[in-house]
């Protein structure tokens, strides 16, 4: 309380008792009847100035702050095919009964598969298993304290960045509960398959094994290769103490259009244990035409490479980089071409698309000749300055033309183009916008349109190599950015008619990833309907049975995931507003379950990561000493803390009733002597 605020106190209590004894004191015969209610009207009066004065008092709460301590649980299918659910949830309930630990402790339970989740209940049915994920999720939670982690896990994971080197990220000690079998059996298994997810009609593509032997004796198996009830593929294998692994490298024929589902096995040992790692299904759809695309430029720029790798991404597609002048030789080779910034040296290419009908991209910059460009077509035209402007992206939400994934644009550098005022000589959708600063202007910097069953896209700007790196920091990966520039050259490699109904779906899916479909409905007017009801029935090829799913709408777009369908091929037809448009297909799921492929815990790399955290680790037989270690663990300490509040007196609710109660007694004693 401030001394000025004191002063104001003393100046109300004496300002007080003046009018209290100025009313019922000076000159008045009833004195002691007087003293009561002058000391009535006195708490009135001075418990009404504080009101107005209001003073501040600082209230101090002092509390303790138990530490933080993480047990994170492996709910992985892994764990319950190495018969280690007893035993988690053993341990589980050992640590919640604790009752010195939990009053030491603020414990926090996980349980974690492909992503960390809070644990409400154990089932052991996740079908992937990212631990490196689980330590940098941990991280985010509790950066700012230390929060030791007790990881309960065989160590087996399926996916993500190796987890022993993300302990030096997360900075928190970690006590490493290994789950599982340590005795090392003799095991066979397919540790790998590579194979191409297309091929092309009547050549041959290629299949790479590595089949790995843990064991010690001399040990003879075969490799089979089989399709259906033939054997396409055999071969003997030996292993040995000093022969642990062999990499077959093998080529089968691609014989017929569509999906031919394969099934690799390495033969079983006479006392193998797990017999489940032996076998590992794989599917290549055959097609029988490859997309081949070429990139004209008479130019060197970093966009060139960038959009090569990207289109490559998808091996349906094949790409070559050519000058204008090799363009013409062979512009019969290729279905789609894209125009990097062009030149009078490119009339006769123009000339070349128009007679053949051949759809094209056009990416203009900085190098870009205008006024020819404005003159060597029709489509559009710029009011050509000579000036450079930097136009970041904004996504058009209302884009129908096929189904477009945000890719978080906004955090995309902007793409170095013309500054000028864009026409159009007919109707565009742009699919991107451009925007200066957080201006979002009425131009396109990404637009399609048709003419004449030709299709054409513009992108007015270079640098978009930029975003391509960028999407990988944002996501750890390519495929994003791949998969958006895919969708626009499969977009314009095709004439065909627009439909309706859009459903984007793989021919077949490995059992243990993600199975998803998207689909997008539009109205008459070709308008992306948010209102729609679309659906799917699914019918199981070979048992007949019949699932109908619905259609969840996710922005712009409606999803659904098939992820938790068992392997097999199914026929499905997709239905919008009960069979106003319809489209049919075939998926096939393969069967394939990575988390079933283990035969023991990852000791090694779980001990690894107690000792690099300067943790420790335990064997779930010998996990007695857990408890002990962390409650004896030096750096963690329960912390007294204080909070210090500030109360303004008018919160004090007190004061008002004893304003109240005064007012009333006085008035009462007045009443009582008849004085009112």
């Amino acid at each position: 309380m401030s001394s000025q605020t004191l002063i104001f106190i003393i100046l109300a209590g004496i300002t007080a008792l003046l009018l209290a004894l100025f009313q019922y004191i000076y000159k008045s015969n009833k004195r002691k009847l007087n003293i009561v209610l002058a000391c009535f009207r006195f708490i009135t009066l001075f418990a009404v100035l504080l009101l107005l004065i209001n003073p501040k008092f600082e209230q101090t709460t002092i509390y303790n702050e138990k530490p933080k301590l993480v047990v994170a649980i492996d709910n992985s299918e892994s764990i319950k095919h190495l018969s280690q659910e007893q035993n988690v949830d053993d341990l589980v309930s050992s640590i919640k009964n604790d009752q010195a630990l939990n009053d030491f402790f603020d414990v926090n339970y996980y349980s974690f598969g492909g992503n960390l989740n809070t644990n409400d209940s154990l089932s052991f049915a996740e079908s992937q298993t990212n631990i490196s994920k689980v330590f940098s999720d941990l991280n985010q939670i509790y950066k700012d304290q230390k929060t030791p982690i007790v990881l309960i896990s065989d160590g087996n994971q399926t996916y993500g960045n190796d987890y022993q080197y993300n302990t030096k990220i997360t900075k928190q000690p970690v006590f490493s509960v290994i789950l599982g079998d340590t005795i090392t059996y003799s095991d066979l298994k397919i540790q790998q398959l590579n194979v191409n997810k297309y091929a092309y009609l009547k050549n041959k593509f290629p299949v790479e094994v590595i089949v790995v032997y843990n064991g010690n004796n001399a040990v003879t198996s075969q490799l089979v290769i089989s399709s259906g009830n033939s054997v396409v593929f055999r071969e003997t294998l030996n292993f040995s103490n000093t022969t642990k692994a062999h990499t077959v490298n093998i080529t089968l024929p691609a014989s017929r259009v569509g999906v031919t589902a394969y099934n690799a096995r390495i033969l079983p040992l006479d006392n193998e244990k797990n017999i489940i790692n032996n076998a590992k299904p794989f599917a290549v759809e055959v097609i029988d035409q490859k997309t081949s695309v070429a990139i004209v430029s008479d130019m060197v720029h970093p966009d060139l490479g960038a959009i090569k790798k990207s289109i490559e991404s998808n091996e349906q597609r094949s790409v070559e980089i050519v000058s204008p002048n090799e363009y013409l030789t062979q512009y019969e080779d290729f279905q789609l071409a894209i125009l990097y910034q062009p030149s009078p040296n490119f009339r006769s290419v123009f000339e070349t698309l128009t007679l053949s009908g051949i759809n094209a991209l056009i990416i203009t910059g900085t190098e870009t000749h205008w006024p020819f460009l404005n003159g060597i077509q029709n489509d559009f035209e710029i009011d050509y300055t000579q000036q450079n402007e930097y136009y970041l992206p904004e996504l058009n939400t209302n884009y129908s033309t096929f189904i477009v994934d945000d890719l978080n644009f906004g955090s995309f550098s902007p793409l170095q183009g013309d500054f000028g005022s864009l026409s159009f000589n007919q109707p565009v959708a742009s699919l991107l916008y451009k925007r200066i600063n957080n201006t979002i202007l009425d131009e396109p910097l990404l637009v399609t349109f048709e003419d004449n069953n030709r299709r054409t896209a513009a992108l007015f700007g270079e640098g978009i190599w930029k975003w391509r790196a960028q999407s990988y920091l944002n996501e750890q990966s390519f495929q994003q950015f791949d998969n958006f520039i895919g969708k626009l050259v499969q977009y314009l490699a095709s004439n065909k008619k627009r439909n309706r109904l859009n459903v984007n779906y793989e021919s077949f899916y490995s059992g243990n990833g993600d199975v998803k479909i998207d689909a997008q409905f539009f109205n008459k007017n070709y308008e992306f309907d948010d209102q729609a009801r679309l659906s799917m029935t699914l019918k199981d090829v070979e048992s007949l049975e019949e699932t109908i799913l619905p259609f969840v709408l996710k922005q712009f777009n409606y999803e659904l995931d098939l992820s938790g369908f068992k392997a097999g091929t199914y026929d499905f037809t997709v239905s919008a507003n009960g069979g106003e448009v319809v489209r049919f297909g075939q998926l096939k799921i393969l069967d394939y379950n990575i988390e079933q492929q283990f035969l023991n815990a990852d000791v090694d790399k779980l001990q690894f990561v107690g000792a690099q955290s300067n943790g420790s680790s335990y064997f779930i037989n010998y996990t007695d000493a857990l408890i002990p270690d962390l409650l004896s663990d030096s750096r963690f300490v329960i912390v007294q803390k204080s909070s210090k509040n500030v109360v303004p007196l008018i919160d004090i609710k007190f004061l008002l009733a004893l304003i109240a109660l005064s007012l009333a007694l006085e008035w009462f004693v007045r009443k009582y002597n008849g004085l009112i």
